[in-house]
């Protein structure tokens, strides 16, 4: 096989045994690799209802046909697939860096993790050599601080790392996978998976070549995109980087501020894209075979938060700034250095302190259940002390670490519908209310509150549509951009690049064929994103979720925008979100329900997956 590696590799941590099976050609076809193999390999290797921290949930990692090879942005992916214990259903988060890359060169498509080892345990991946060593002496380590003892130990500085910090330890269920010290495989709480199978870290090392089916069109292809993302399409990562969104997001009144309490924020013009580069952005770098180069590493010279260093991006400030009224970037830079120390998907984090900061203003919460914290919205050195109380599970941080779902109903007196949250996964910056495109992929991502789904926010954003309007139609808009974006993930490319490719799915169509051999048509690759939204329902219908679950945020449906301004009064109704959902269903070929028809399955190719709907 060209492009592919060929091979999964099988490791079950409790008896510490480990073999190598061939990549089954007709899954590399159908689901391509990353998130839809992973997703494909889950349902194979798991059974109905199993806990999300049971040592029977398989723990996938997964890259995809590009991987390795030079390609722009597609080199270094890699995707880690289970059972969310945040959303008891599809958990899948993916990062860039070198890490997918090194595996990709060790020989393997597909890790699969079964069981529990017995003591804290790091796998080593040297090629064919794979080793369980004992990863005692790293517990309590951050993401980070794991990656050096490692490479120093194995002696190796290339040696690449993914790793989880003390909340994966904990089973914090926000926690994240970290590799590349800063890069994080960062929803859905997979963090928590691998410390719940006493798995610390994996490390890989790869010495094999990748080859390519067409090498010369190959290579003349990856300097037209080299040129592409040197263009205007990607300038905004390349400048700015994500976070020129907060002051854009912030004049549409779209940006959820004070746990939804407002869509503007006051103090939106300190903790800028603008502000941020100007004061804080101390280097831009890049991932492995990127062209655009977007991580926007960030220093703090001086203050009280002197000599911390993060990158950032536009979620995490706007989560750890604006939705906790907190207007301060040394302190928001903070909240981001200490997520990557303790290993906390810094998105939900936030969300979950500005959830925090609402319980204590109404009174739901008193500063005594905070140990003294005076947790008001604007406080930023609450801030920074409710994350280390998270990372540490240590008095309210023991209950927050739970998501605000799981959280708001153990505190009760109303703080569950305090919680902004979809099946379970902390919402992300863009106010639902005015933004009803965006509403309608966020209620039916399949992994939670997620842009990264569908990017279907770009519509409302852009003025393509009325934002302000649910209507007929959109359905199948956020339809068409979700199956563009599982075929990203699959492949896996950097979505930041997504707009070099000019003609879309007819350009990764060249590219897969160029890589694979496998000449498959623009329709087939249509076909397959499809097809992988549709296993990723299936694992969801197959473990109890359904049309009750793709809903909206309690003040997404019941507080209108406050603000004075061009969303003032813009709520989602029931009515409304049916509307959608209906659309949405219709525009898939699933029953009213949400649930693939059989049709659908067999039109997919899918029948062998037919007994989920059955049952």
């Amino acid at each position: 096989m060209f492009g592919y590696a060929g091979r999964i590799l099988y490791i079950d941590l409790t008896t510490g045994k480990t073999h190598v099976e061939p990549l089954n050609e007709e899954y590399a076809k159908k689901y391509i690799g990353g998130i839809g193999l992973g997703m494909r390999l889950w349902l194979d290797y798991s059974k109905p209802g199993v806990d999300p921290f049971s040592p029977e949930n398989p723990l996938i990692l997964a890259n995809g046909p590009i991987s390795g090879t030079v390609w722009p942005t597609g080199g270094n992916g890699h995707a880690f697939v289970a059972k969310s214990p945040q959303t008891y259903g599809v958990g899948e988060a993916k990062a860039h860096g070198s890490f997918g890359t090194e595996l990709k060169r060790a020989g393997y498509d597909a890790v699969i993790f079964k069981g529990k080892a017995e003591k804290p345990v790091y796998v080593w991946i040297d090629d064919d050599s794979v080793q369980l060593l004992d990863a005692a002496h790293l517990m309590g380590k951050s993401p980070a601080e794991t990656e050096d003892v490692i490479r120093e130990e194995l002696g190796d500085y290339y040696i690449r790392v993914a790793a989880i910090g003390p909340a994966g330890e904990k089973l914090v269920r926000i926690a994240c996978i970290i590799n590349d010290k800063t890069r994080a495989a960062g929803r859905t709480g997979l963090g928590a998976v691998m410390g719940a199978k006493n798995l610390k870290a994996i490390a890989v090392r790869g010495t094999l070549d990748i080859t390519v089916a067409k090498p010369e069109e190959f290579m003349e292809y990856v300097k037209e995109f080299h040129e592409r993302m040197k263009g205007p399409a990607t300038k905004k990562y390349r400048t700015l980087g994500t976070a020129e969104n907060v002051l854009v997001h912030n004049s549409l009144h779209c940006m959820p501020t004070r746990n939804y309490n407002n869509a503007t924020f006051e103090g939106a013009e300190k903790v800028s894209g603008e502000i941020l580069n100007e004061r804080f952005v101390a280097k831009i770098i890049g991932c492995s075979s990127c062209a655009m180069r977007c991580e926007h590493m960030c220093v703090v010279a001086e203050g009280p938060y002197k000599g911390t260093m993060t990158r950032m991006e536009y979620e995490p400030l706007w989560a750890l700034g604006p939705y906790c009224g907190v207007d301060r970037l040394d302190a928001i830079l903070k909240g981001m250095d200490l997520s990557n120390y303790y290993g906390l998907d810094a998105i939900s984090v936030g969300v979950i302190v500005g959830f925090a900061m609402d319980c204590y203003e109404k009174g739901i919460l008193t500063q005594e259940d905070f140990d003294g914290i005076d947790a008001r919205f604007g406080n930023h050195e609450a801030l920074v002390q409710i994350i280390e109380k998270i990372g540490k599970r240590e008095g309210i941080g023991d209950i927050l670490a739970e998501g605000v779902k799981i959280a708001g109903e153990k505190i009760g007196k109303g703080a569950e519908k305090l919680g902004q949250h979809i099946k379970g996964v902390e919402v992300t910056g863009y106010d639902l209310r005015c933004l009803k495109t965006a509403a309608l992929g966020f209620a039916v991502s399949f992994r939670g509150a997620d842009h990264n789904r569908h990017g279907a926010y770009a519509f409302d954003v852009k003025g393509k549509v009325n934002r302000l309007k649910a209507e007929k139609g959109r359905g199948k808009m956020v339809k068409d951009m979700e199956d563009i974006y599982t075929l990203i993930d699959s492949l896996i490319v950097c979505k930041f690049s997504r707009g070099t490719y000019y003609k879309e799915l007819e350009d990764m169509t060249k590219l897969y064929n160029l890589v694979t051999g496998f000449g498959i048509t623009t329709q087939e690759m249509v076909q397959a994103g499809e097809r992988i939204n549709n296993v990723a329902r299936l694992f969801n219908v197959r473990e109890g979720l359904g049309r009750k679950d793709d809903t909206l945020p309690y003040k997404v449906m019941h507080l209108p925008v406050p603000d004075e301004g061009p969303s003032k009064g813009a709520y989602v109704s029931q009515e409304e979100l049916d509307l959608l959902l209906d659309d949405y269903y219709e525009s898939r070929g699933w029953t009213r329900e949400g649930v693939p028809t059989i049709e659908k399955l067999e039109e997919m190719g899918m029948d062998d997956l037919v007994n989920i709907v059955k049952e």
